[in-house]
């Protein structure tokens, strides 16, 4: 393993750890709503965003044309706005099982799409049991979610079909996300990746704002205590999961190739269920435990696919 690859493996992992905990913190909420979460902590990375770029933006702006714009307002509306509304409204509409087994294979469509890119060094034959493994891992998870879930989510046919459509489409939005930001991090030279991920954040608060009216207006009742926690959490959310998770994936992105860099998102999961463990004080199950384990050992099939003597 070259060192390069190394430190992208190593910025994947940081930024698993991160984004895992954005899974946790609807747990810690209370009656705050999902919504009011996410619009808090995109507005949160918005405002620190431009804190942080305020002393660059003279030197960034004429950089920055029509074109470098409008990628950024499509990255903040696949990776943010978009994917999580369209996540949110499936799990409402059929619960968190059928969703979560659904998005839960962007790291193969990531990692199929990067195969079959003109630039790819890698056979999409190469790249097959990693992604077997990848897919078993979420399908143990998934089941184990069916086994222990709600029965409050039994809708018609039509509503379980509206349910699984969202999901589809969030899946197919994260997946433009990763694959659109890999391009422009690869066409930018005169942008760090950081900058790059500010500017996004930039975007985002902007839409977010547009979340607020909806977030906190239209609900009849909100709660009347517990503000100055779910602020707490929800601002947090907004350093950790949104900045520094989101530098470190750029950061990665601009250090491994896109048949990679799917396989990442693996650690997201990984950690999402660790915290789980912690937060319920229990060991895995055993579907969790082989979950666990066919995730490792698909990143470590992936790594091993692209050795030297895999890209002849």
């Amino acid at each position: 393993m070259t060192r390069s690859t190394f430190t992208g493996i190593a910025c994947g992992a940081a930024a698993g750890a991160l984004w895992g905990l954005s899974l946790l913190a609807p747990e810690l909420i209370g009656p705050f709503a999902p919504l009011q979460l996410a619009s808090v902590r995109f507005v949160t990375y918005g405002v620190i965003a431009l804190l942080l770029l305020a002393p660059k933006l003279k030197t960034l702006l004429p950089h920055l044309g029509a074109a470098e714009w409008w990628g950024l307002l499509g990255l903040s509306l696949m990776g943010n706005i978009i994917y999580y509304s369209l996540l949110s409204t499936a799990v409402q509409l059929c619960g968190v099982a059928m969703p979560s087994l659904i998005v839960g294979f962007i790291p193969v469509t990531v990692t199929l799409v990067g195969a079959l890119r003109h630039d790819s060094t890698l056979h999409v034959r190469q790249l097959v049991p990693s992604m077997l493994l990848s897919a078993g891992g979420i399908v143990c998870i998934a089941w184990q979610n069916f086994h222990n879930a709600s029965p409050q989510h039994q809708g018609g046919l039509w509503v379980q079909l509206a349910g699984l459509l969202m999901a589809a489409c969030a899946l197919l939005s994260w997946t433009g996300f990763v694959v659109k930001n890999a391009n422009w991090l690869r066409r930018l030279d005169h942008i760090t990746h950081n900058d790059w991920n500010l500017l996004t954040g930039l975007v985002t608060g902007a839409l977010a704002l547009l979340m607020l009216p909806l977030a906190f207006l239209l609900p009849q009742h909100l709660p009347a205590t517990g503000w100055a926690h779910f602020l707490m959490v929800a601002c947090g959310m907004g350093l950790l999961a949104s900045v520094v998770a989101n530098a470190f994936w750029n950061s990665m992105t601009r250090l491994l190739p896109l048949t990679m860099v799917g396989q990442m998102i693996l650690f997201e999961t990984l950690f999402s269920l660790f915290y789980g463990f912690l937060w319920e004080q229990r060991f895995p199950r055993p579907l969790e435990a082989c979950a666990i384990v066919l995730a490792i050992s698909g990143v470590i099939s992936c790594v091993r696919a692209h050795g030297p003597a895999k890209h002849d």
